[in-house]
């Protein structure tokens, strides 16, 4: 057998007598002991890797089986082969640990995306669904009637668009993430951009925003259409979760030292006079269709999809999300991008 020690996986040899011969250091760590010498029941603890144990000592063939582990702050999964191998003494079996919690996860994120995709869209359907039945049936000669159904059919229609278009939008900005964008962009002339399309659907509520521009020009290393989205998604959800007749508070701060970036960058907040969010919600809230309230979310047309959208977008400039709120109160959005400097910003 060679040498465990080389081995970079975690490794351990159990003997025919079914007591661990050798462990490498990895199998140490994974365990936090050293079980060298001990009972192969003790030192795995759980059944499929012992059953697997025990059907190698017997013929001397290979085997697979899953361990699952933790390294204190999270769970861990494992995919163990098991190998026969002769000693002088008698058959033994080697096994060789290989962390796949990664992929684990990966694997539970892409079933419970599949899961709340299909749930976002199967009561839109089903309403769809419904309504021509409806048209074909009672309403056939109904014209008040038809008019209502068309109305609802329309709304359903449209939340389901919203969703497929926030879904195409969160492919493309996850796609890419990892290539920051260099074009020098005023940033303040986005946000004015945006805003000529958010006063009118804040005014339908009685709201009006109180848009703060910094002091000085301001550039940052962005992508316009993606900032103008980041804008959009933040006072639309003012305007959705704050009280009616109310003020949605817009600045964008003078570049000043960032501790969070190490570096000189702004601030653009949004601050609404909504019921605020409780705290142990706030940690969430950027997750692909986490929502506060379902049924107020749905209600109003959300997705649960823009601060997750927002998350990405920042994450590509190499910024942050910042979020507080005061129950009862109102909640403040920030996103601290980093200022490009005089010379580079032209």
């Amino acid at each position: 057998l060679a040498p465990l020690a080389a081995l970079l996986a975690a490794a351990r040899v159990i003997g025919p007598e079914e007591r661990v011969r050798r462990i490498n250091q990895h199998a140490r760590a994974l365990i936090g002991m050293d079980c060298a010498g001990w009972r192969d029941i003790p030192a795995l603890r759980q059944p499929g890797p012992l059953d697997a144990v025990e059907a190698c000592l017997r013929d001397g063939g290979h085997r697979r089986a899953r361990f699952l582990g933790s390294d204190g702050a999270r769970d861990t999964t494992w995919d163990v082969t098991l190998t026969g191998a002769v000693l002088p003494s008698g058959r033994a079996v080697v096994l060789t640990f290989q962390d796949v919690t990664a992929v684990e996860e990966a694997g539970q994120m892409r079933r419970e995306f599949i899961a709340n995709v299909s749930h976002e869209l199967r009561t839109p359907l089903t309403a769809l669904l419904g309504f021509v039945e409806t048209l074909r049936g009672p309403a056939r000669d109904d014209a008040a009637a038809r008019d209502r159904v068309l109305d609802i059919m329309e709304k359903e229609a449209g939340r389901m668009h919203r969703l497929v278009e926030d879904l195409l939008s969160l492919s493309r900005v996850e796609d890419q993430e990892r290539n920051r964008p260099r074009a020098a962009v005023d940033i303040a002339g986005v946000v004015e951009g945006a805003l000529e399309s958010l006063r009118p659907m804040a005014a339908e509520r009685g709201m009006t925003i109180a848009w703060q521009p910094p002091g000085t020009r301001v550039r940052v290393a962005g992508d316009a259409a993606q900032l103008a989205q980041v804008v959009t998604n933040l006072v639309e959800n003012a305007i959705k979760y704050g009280r009616v007749d109310t003020t949605i508070g817009l600045s964008l701060s003078d570049p000043a030292h960032e501790t969070s970036l190490r570096q000189t960058g702004l601030r653009l907040s949004v601050t609404d006079a909504g019921e605020g969010i409780p705290v142990h919600h706030i940690a969430r809230l950027t997750e692909r269709f986490y929502r506060v309230d379902n049924h107020r979310s749905r209600e109003i047309g959300g997705t649960g999809l823009g601060l997750a959208i927002v998350k990405h977008i920042v994450n590509r400039h190499r910024g942050r999300l910042r979020v507080s709120s005061e129950l009862g109160q109102g909640s403040t959005f920030t996103v601290i991008l980093p200022a490009m400097a005089p010379e580079d910003a032209g």
